[in-house]
Parts: C-alpha cells; structure tokens; sequence
C-alpha cells in the first residue's frame, strides 16, 4: 500500500506577515500535532503498531510504501459543505462529518488522493447545478432537459462516420448490459481498424483515458484489446492472434478469446511471386476487407464482450479506474467506412416528480434510537434501474416500511456531472442515498465498508449491520427470523470462506501483491454480495480506523474478516455462522440471498413471493 504525502495545503493560505523563521517553526509544530501517530495498546495478547500486524502468531510487515499527494484544500472544501440534500436521518450527506480522519490516513488506499481530488472537482459541479436548478422558473422544464441528457439509446447513422470525433457520446455512462453495436465495411485497403471506448478525464490529465481499445489488425490478423492513460500509457494487452493462445482466463463465463478465431493460413499470390498474404481459407477471422459486418460490444458484470455477426469473438475484463460507468463516447477510427453505430440500454434516470407511487417508495422516518437491522446497499452513481427495483421489490417488506429494517445506497460520486445531478435528485425524492466523498472506485469499496459501520454505529445505531449489493435480492422476512436464534454481539454471519487463497495472478480484478499480504491464505471472511456483523464488531471498526490500529485491504469483504480475525485476538471470540442459503452466484430455490440478479430478475422474484410466498427463482 502507498504512503500518503500530504501536500501542504497551509502554503497556499494568507499568511500575515512576519518572520519567515517564525512561520517555519509554526507550520512544523502543526504537522507533528497533526498527523504524528500515537501508539495505542490492545490488550496484551495481539499488539498492532505502524510496523506490522500479527496474525496467529505470523507478523506482517508492511512494504516501503510510495508517496502519493493529498491537497487538504481538497478535503477542506468537501467537509465545509453543508448538506444538499434531506433532513433528519434522509440527509444525504450524514456520514461525512465522521470520515476526514479515515481519508487522512498516511497509509490510505493509492487511489484515495485521486478520489478525493475528483470528488472535489464533482461537488464542485454538482453545487454549481444545483444552484442553477434552484433558479429556474420551471422545474418540469428542468426534469425534461436532463431526461433529454440521459437518453435510453444513441444513435448515428449513414455516411462515412469515422475519424478523430466521436461517433456517439454517452452523457451517462454504460452499466451491466449496455451494449454498443457498429455496421461497418472494412476497407479494402485497410491494415487495420480501431473502436474505442473514451472515458471521462481523470483528474491531472490532460487527455482522455480509452477504458477499451478494440483494434483489428488486417496486416498480422488478430485482434488486440488493451486501455490507455496518460499516465501509465498503454495497458497489458489481450491478443487473440492466429499463433499461440492467451492464457486460459474467463470473463463473465466466457473466454478471452474465441478459439476459431485468427486460424490463419498462409498463401503466395499468384500474381506477384515475392508476396506473401494472409487467406482467409477457413472464413474463420470475423472481419474481411470489403464485407459488411455487425459487431456488438457489450458490458458484463466482470467485462467487455464482442459479438461479431452473432458470435462471441472476444473478452476484456474490467481495469480499476477504468470502469463501464465512466464511458463518455464511441470513437471509431482506421480503414473502415462505418455505416451505423447504435448505444442502447443505456442508463436512464426516473422522473421521480411524476411517479405516482413515490410516497410509497420514500424512506420512513426512523422513531427507534436502536433499530433492529441496518442494511448498507453499495451501488454506483447510474446504476439508477438497480436501485429503483429494489425499492419496488423487497424494499416494501413491511419492517422496512416500519421503520424497523433501515436501507441506505452508499454511493460515491461520479465524474459525470449530469449523474451526480441525477443522484441528487433521486435522493432528495427518496431520502435513502448516503453520499461518499470521493469518487466510486472498486480499489476504495473498503472505505464505503468503513462508512457503513460508521452509519451504524453512529448515525443509524443497529443492533445488527449488514452489507450487500444493488444486483442483490434479499428475504428481509427470512433474514430477521434467522436472526433471532443468532448472537447478538461478536457475530459474522453470511456465507464464510474458510482458508481461501490471495490470487496472485497479475490482470486479475482480485490480484493481490505479495507485498499487500504476505500470507498463504485469509483469515475467515463472508462474501461481499450478503453479510451481517453485529453493532459491538462495527463499532470496533470504526474506533481501529479513528486510531489507525486497523490496515486498509482493497478487497472489501477479506478486509471485513481480517477486522474481525482482530477483534477475534483482541477482545472477544467470534462467532462465525455459515449460512448457504446466501448464495453468491446466480439464484438457488429457498435462498435468504440471491446475487447476480437484473432489474427484471428483482421484479420477477418479489412477484413470486407476493403470489406463492415461496423463495422460487425466475431464471
């Protein structure tokens, strides 16, 4: 992990004059008070200092950590914000009064300065519109215009579309299932074509990042998928060629690579003695010079896949910070004459003024000091239809409605200014949207971990915490029930992974450097899609971040359980209850959870419970 550096932010405020010696000797006092750590002692059978971490008996050392900068005027504008959006336990932004001092750490996770800095930039925006919104004469006009920024579909058709311009723009990202599809004629002379997916700009770029490049190479034919930063250049790219074989990875159930794909041979012409060219004898490379194609790319859950005239071709599996929902527009580029180029199943917002129903899916007003369960939703800014289905569906339990069950979406903010608009929006109308200050990232879930035990502990106090996912179906009926034969403090209760292993494979979503954790296998810990912790292990959460006593891990759920393999040593045996009736993957009848799940599928299981009053699945 990197060490943070913070860039002084003191440099850049009014200084009155004086001595220069004087100010030095002051701005040095102020950083050792500020930021030099205390040493806290657990109780003496598990220490934990800045150096290492001990775990049943094994030490873990931390690596030589890597500087990275962090502006305090960055932090010091987001936490002087008021709050825009609610009242009482709705408001919006709760959680971030108690979160500066987890974002300051030295030892935050490497994307948090870049995180922060763009939240900073989004809010900064976001104030902007809302200020804007607020003066308008008519706020139907308003809802229009942006439905009108957020179209279900884009399109652009006829002619020669290619070049340097975008073929289509996307003002509000792609999500799971959003699919891109380009007609097009490769030109006869063409060596080679690009499609490329551009992202919103990073903060410290100039230029653009490309989250996919897609280029199909006619003069060695193969087709190559890599991504590119300003900052680190090209990425590792995907090959599928006619030599060789990409390693055995699957995306979303499917290979990098088609294995048909690129069975070239080699044939000399006829006409010219000394050239050599690539023949397409067995029809098996899906694009040829001169022929109309229909390729279709579309989003998964773990990655980008390319259909060409009906057949799966390629993978790419997702990069960190190079994310589907940071997707602004379609790029085409090279020896291609583009005939049509269509973006469908694209994010789109509710019209939260004119729905009918919108008392129905408000969230009640808390009168308990202590409900029973908090439930902590991780969503994405557009991920709109996800969060709408679920207050359609197990939202309405009646003891959620009752205000016995708390749902609170975590969601960072987005570079895209018109989602965060929409966020707003949405959580002015439902009053259920906590707001993280920093950018939504998968390297910095483990900070939205942090918040929800804060909002548990602090804000909403519960007796019990739970965690889970916006493409999550969850019984609350069933879950309540189970809890009542359960402990009610020292608890983890999911479905437990007993001994898993780091993936130390380079490329992977889950990679994990040796330096990250040194060990052989994970302490135990329950999968990110369902888990439940009780009050007194959040608490402990919470209070070891405040003192540093606890490591930052980027995998949220295996962070979780080394926080508890801790509390485990320190203060109180865990207990570790095993559930698999939380199913991590796809539906399963008589289930408690269910992962994986559309919009639709969400809609379709509360409909068979209301009908059958039966736990059955819909695929």
């Amino acid at each position: 992990m990197s060490m943070v550096k913070f860039k002084s932010g003191f440099t850049s405020a009014r200084m009155k004059s004086g001595s220069a010696g004087i100010c030095i000797m002051v701005l040095t006092l102020i950083f050792i008070i500020r930021f030099e750590k205390p040493v806290h002692k657990l109780p003496s059978n598990h220490t934990v200092d800045d150096s290492s971490i001990s775990l049943e008996g094994e030490s873990i050392h931390e690596p030589a950590k890597k500087p990275h900068f962090m502006n305090l005027e960055d932090l010091d504008y987001l936490f002087s914000n008021k709050s825009i959006s609610g009242e009482g336990d709705t408001n919006g932004l709760l959680v971030w009064s108690h979160m500066r001092p987890f974002l300051e750490r030295p030892d935050a996770l490497p994307e948090t300065a870049q995180g922060i800095k763009e939240a900073t930039l989004a809010m900064k925006d976001l104030v902007f519109l809302i200020n804007k919104e607020k003066g308008a004469s008519s706020s139907a006009m308003v809802s229009k215009d942006i439905r009108k920024n957020c179209p279900h579909f884009v399109t652009a058709i006829d002619g020669d579309l290619s070049g340097s311009r975008p073929v289509l723009e996307l003002p509000c990202g792609l999500i799971e299932d959003s699919s891109i599809t380009v007609v097009g004629i490769p030109d006869e002379h063409s060596r080679s074509f690009q499609i490329q997916l551009v992202g919103s700009g990073l903060s410290g770029e100039s230029r653009r990042p490309i989250i996919l490049r897609y280029n199909v190479n006619f003069s060695k034919p193969s087709i190559v998928q890599n991504t590119w930063t300003e900052k680190l250049g090209w990425g590792n790219e995907v090959r599928c060629r006619s030599r060789g074989s990409v390693r055995n990875q699957i995306v979303d159930e499917l290979p990098l690579c088609n294995e048909q794909t690129g069975r070239i041979t080699l044939e000399e012409s006829p006409n010219e003695d000394t050239t050599i060219e690539f023949a397409l004898l067995n029809a098996d490379f899906p694009f040829l010079k001169g022929n109309p194609f229909t390729a279709t790319l579309w989003a998964g859950l773990e990655g980008f896949h390319m259909t060409v005239n009906g057949r799966h071709e390629t993978s790419f599996a997702y990069k960190e910070k190079l994310e589907p929902w940071l997707v602004s527009a379609v790029r085409v580029t090279g020896g291609l004459k583009l005939l049509s180029a269509l973006a469908t199943r694209l994010p789109v917002p509710d019209d939260h003024a004119s729905l009918a129903i919108e008392e129905k899916l408000k969230a009640p007003s808390l009168s308990r000091t202590r409900i029973a369960l908090l439930v902590g939703v991780f969503s994405t800014g557009n991920n709109f239809k996800r969060r709408m289905a679920l207050r359609r569906s197990w939202m309405q339990y009646e003891a959620v409605r009752s205000g016995k069950v708390a749902v609170r979406f975590l969601i960072g903010l987005h570079t895209n200014e018109k989602v965060n608009l929409e966020m707003w929006r949405e959580a002015e109308a439902y009053g259920d949207i906590q707001f993280m200050p920093f950018v939504d990232y998968y390297g910095l879930l483990s900070l939205k971990t942090v918040a929800l035990c804060i909002l548990g502990t602090k804000v909403i106090p519960a007796k019990y915490i739970m965690k889970t996912d916006d493409d999550t179906f969850v019984r609350i009926d069933e879950l309540l029930s189970s809890l009542q034969e359960k402990p009610s403090s020292a608890l983890l209760y999911g479905l437990i992974s007993f001994g898993s292993l780091p993936d130390r494979e380079q490329g992977s979503k889950w990679f994990i450097r040796k330096e990250e954790w040194p060990l052989d296998s994970y302490p135990p810990w329950a999968h990110g899609p369902g888990y439940i912790i009780s009050h007194d292990i959040a608490k402990f959460v919470v209070k070891g971040h405040r003192q540093r006593d606890l490591r930052l891990f980027k995998l949220e759920d295996v962070a979780m359980g080394i926080w508890i393999q801790q509390y485990n040593q320190s203060v109180k045996s865990v207990k570790y209850i095993n559930d698999k009736r939380f199913h991590n993957s796809g539906c399963k009848s008589n289930y408690i959870l269910v992962h994986y799940q559309t919009p639709r599928l969400v809609l379709c299981l509360w409909e068979k419970l209301q009908k059958e009053s039966q736990s059955i699945c819909c695929e």
